[in-house]
């Protein structure tokens, strides 16, 4: 695996941001992990060329350990959905998906919403037009919320964290933030300090508006989150009626 060496740069994408070029790639990065751009580059595209499975739903996403860097989580862009059999890693356009997810979920977590830090995208364009690639945010320990309500038996534990989730949607949708994909998948249980957090996860195709999110909306994603519970718990073994009535729309 050759390592990428000397890089463009170019336009900034976001305030905090450095845009690098190593020939078809270009990385979006934090711009005090700029440094190690080239290392990143390098990890990721190893990974890639490996055929490692990754963790998380699409078996997409790996711990990205570099000297002198934070811990970071590399997940790669993938196709959910019937689209997936026709182009799972490959994307079209010349405005790349993983820019604007960059670019959202920057400007969500300068307003406090519960995501995960982000810390970068690169995009590799294969042609004109057609590119793959892979979003960089700062690595957090925990599990899906999915996993959790099959690993914790405590009740109160879990009624707990499903209070945790539907405050961290109200606050997502306080501040403008519309997840395009909410589902068990994509809420993160964490910790902060003593305490149990939940974070969004992946926000491809997700939107930010100036104002809360529109009450229509926000039922949207709610219902969007039960079909997920109904998908995957169809028998109501884990969700039962008061853990349905918790992930409601308030």
């Amino acid at each position: 695996m050759r390592r990428p060496h000397a890089a463009r740069r170019r336009r900034d994408p976001a305030p905090g941001f450095a845009s690098l070029a190593f020939g078809r790639i270009v990385l979006d990065l934090k711009s005090e992990l700029a440094v190690q751009a080239p290392a990143i580059v390098a990890r990721l595209l190893q990974w890639r060329a490996s055929g490692a499975p990754g963790t998380g739903n699409r078996r997409s996403g790996f711990r990205l350990s570099i000297d002198g860097l934070p811990e970071l989580f590399a997940r790669a862009a993938r196709r959910g959905g019937l689209m997936r059999r026709l182009s799972r890693e490959v994307f079209l356009g010349f405005s790349p998906r993983l820019r604007r997810e960059l670019r959202v979920a920057d400007e969500a977590y300068r307003r406090g919403a519960p995501i995960a830090e982000p810390m970068g995208a690169m995009v590799e364009w294969l042609m004109p037009g057609v590119y793959r690639g892979f979003f960089i945010t700062r690595a957090i320990d925990g599990m899906s919320l999915w996993d959790f309500v099959r690993i914790d038996d405590d009740p109160l534990v879990r009624r707990h964290v499903l209070e945790r989730a539907s405050a961290a949607i109200e606050t997502m949708h306080r501040l403008g933030l519309e997840h395009a994909d909410l589902n068990l998948h994509n809420l993160f249980v964490t910790h902060r300090g003593d305490e149990f957090a939940v974070l969004m996860l992946d926000l491809d195709k997700a939107r930010l508006f100036d104002h809360p999110v529109p009450p229509p909306l926000c039922r949207q994603s709610h219902a969007r989150l039960l079909r997920s519970v109904r998908r995957l718990d169809p028998d109501g073994r884990w969700f039962d009626r008061e853990a349905l009535e918790i992930l409601r729309a308030r």
